[in-house]
């Protein structure tokens, strides 16, 4: 089935949104956001990613991503399966509360689809943008990195952990990024100062 939105430019970088199935707060827990951030750190030291920029809601991922070896759609498809075979088997494998629920709505998800025969983990599709500009860059950026303010879990965007924020503020992240350019500021544009008093 073709998607609506396909990567046309394979070395190109892309804004995507990975969501899990039925919008489940899987990533409210620590254990499962680990296990994305450890799939990301493997995937930029062994398969081509460039990562300018992600954070890790409780429901989705967002990412500025680009495969330096031209092949993004791959490596996206390999992220989401290996992500999802790892938090399946730590969802049954370690405490979790709401297993049951979890594990019956993963089930459900496949009754619609043949791809995936007992679980399906993230929802198909990844809505691709081409980046294809710095200015557009950086409204992807900030829009990432601000969503952790605008849901009201930190006050500056650079405080929370699980995303690539602090590495643009500090330097400091849980994965190593591939920083983008910094755009010329206009410090008398009042929007302006007050996205950067949210960093």
């Amino acid at each position: 089935m073709e998607e609506g939105y396909v990567i046309r430019d394979q070395k190109l970088p892309h804004f995507i949104t990975l969501t899990v199935v039925d919008w489940i707060d899987v990533f409210s827990r620590k254990i499962y956001r680990d296990e994305v951030i450890a799939s990301l750190d493997y995937c930029i030291k062994n398969k081509a990613m460039v990562l300018y920029g992600y954070v890790i809601m409780s429901n989705h991922i967002h990412m500025v991503v680009q495969s330096s070896d031209g092949k993004l759609s791959d490596l996206i498809r390999d992220f989401k399966k290996f992500t999802a075979k790892t938090i399946l088997s730590k969802i049954q494998s370690e405490p979790e509360s709401r297993m049951e629920w979890m594990l019956e709505r993963f089930r459900l998800a496949t009754e619609s689809h043949s791809r995936n025969k007992v679980f399906q983990f993230w929802q198909y599709g990844n809505h691709p943008e081409e980046i294809y500009t710095n200015p557009f860059m950086w409204s992807k950026l900030d829009y990432i990195h601000l969503n952790p303010v605008r849901a009201g879990l930190v006050e500056k965007a650079s405080h929370y952990l699980y995303s690539s924020a602090s590495n643009y503020v500090n330097d400091i992240g849980l994965v190593c990024i591939e920083k983008a350019d910094n755009p010329i500021v206009d410090v008398k544009n009042v929007n302006n100062v007050q996205r950067y008093d949210l960093y």
